[in-house]
């Protein structure tokens, strides 16, 4: 099977830089500020035209939410130039920790930015992969948690075309090598993340019945796609995706990471418009998607995340934030403590 390694900056190449002044003109008051969160979904990159780097994260950590820790997701960035092609993805990692490091000081607030670490190596590589995945914990100065590789895969190629993530090979996860990579996580301490659409809920479900004592963390919903040919198909979309995750929420090693409101395939193109969403706006299709999960799987193994800057083309990160809140606003305050800080930090082991 191909492999699903990339070379850097080239996933997600068409976002494009955020118009600060169109955001501004939304204001909101911060919601329950006095609620901690962990931001367990973002990125730090410097592509042609869109630098996220230290500046442009202090502004958007300074919204008025109590961030107290991050996560940084893989996103291609600072790859190696040199050296054997499977392990230029370390270079990503070796950059992350030194981002850490830079907040760990506390010459830039008390939040503890990119406390955890998940990087990309790719499991089709096999048991090859077992040194890519000892150099990133080598490499994350104690930091690092996990891989994602994105198993994402569609048979209508016209709907295909459209999707600027990375796409993987049909069938990824059930791939003979790719398991063979995937067995090595469990054994050095590392979770799997991966991004796919729900029409590929079985493949988890089947990988994690398979290997029970490997984390598994879905992004993004578990992909729910509302585009191409399932576009004005959203309640037998939605039956199709509960009925995926209420089976997957059997096996308690199986996560879901809630966020990316605005991610293309969801339809919802907020970019384009005079002025930006407001946090109800963002929240709002998204309600059931919350409840069910939350239902699911419990408050122990849900839990939020920005997306951030991918999101930030169309909204505040102080907006973003107010939208999450609102999807738990009917939760207890016990279960709002899971899900904006207490999952996030069991599952990344944030207090190590």
């Amino acid at each position: 099977m191909k492999s699903i390694q990339t070379e850097a900056t080239a996933s997600n190449s068409a976002h494009r830089r955020p118009d600060e002044a169109w955001l501004a003109l939304v204001q909101e008051e911060v919601l329950e500020p006095q609620l901690a969160v962990i931001d367990s979904h973002h990125h730090l990159w410097d592509r042609p035209g869109n630098r996220y780097l230290l500046q442009e994260f202090l502004d958007d950590l300074a919204c008025g939410h109590d961030v107290q820790a991050t996560v940084h997701a893989e996103c291609g960035a600072m790859y190696r130039a040199k050296g054997p092609r499977e392990f230029k993805p370390v270079g990503e990692t070796e950059f992350i920790n030194g981002m850490a490091a830079i907040f760990a000081s506390g010459n830039y607030g008390a939040t503890r930015a990119c406390a955890g670490i998940v990087g990309f190596a790719d499991l089709l590589l096999g048991d090859r992969v077992k040194g890519v995945l000892e150099a990133h914990i080598a490499a994350g100065g104690g930091r690092f948690r996990g891989v994602r590789n994105i198993a994402a895969w569609h048979a209508d190629e016209a709907f295909v075309r459209t999707i600027t993530i990375v796409r993987a090979p049909e069938r990824m996860l059930e791939d003979q090598t790719f398991q063979a990579g995937f067995r090595h996580l469990a054994p050095l301490g590392l979770l799997f993340e991966t991004y796919l659409f729900h029409t590929q809920l079985d493949d988890v479900y089947a990988l994690a019945r398979k290997f029970e004592d490997t984390r598994i963390v879905l992004n993004f919903f578990g992909g729910p796609i509302k585009i191409g040919p399932y576009q004005g198909r959203d309640e037998e979309v939605f039956a199709q995706w509960h009925a995926g995750i209420r089976k997957l929420a059997a096996c308690p090693n199986v996560y879901m990471k809630m966020g990316g409101l605005t991610i293309h395939t969801s339809g919802l193109n907020y970019r384009d418009a005079k002025t930006p969403p407001s946090s109800e706006q963002l929240a709002r299709p998204w309600h059931a998607y919350v409840d069910a999960s939350i239902a699911a799987f419990g408050a122990d193994r849900c839990f939020f995340g920005t997306n951030f800057p991918v999101e930030k083309q169309s909204c505040s990160a102080r907006v973003c934030w107010n939208s999450l809140k609102r999807l738990a606003a009917s939760c207890s305050a016990q279960e709002k403590v899971a899900l904006f800080t207490g999952t996030a930090t069991q599952l990344y082991r944030l207090e190590d």
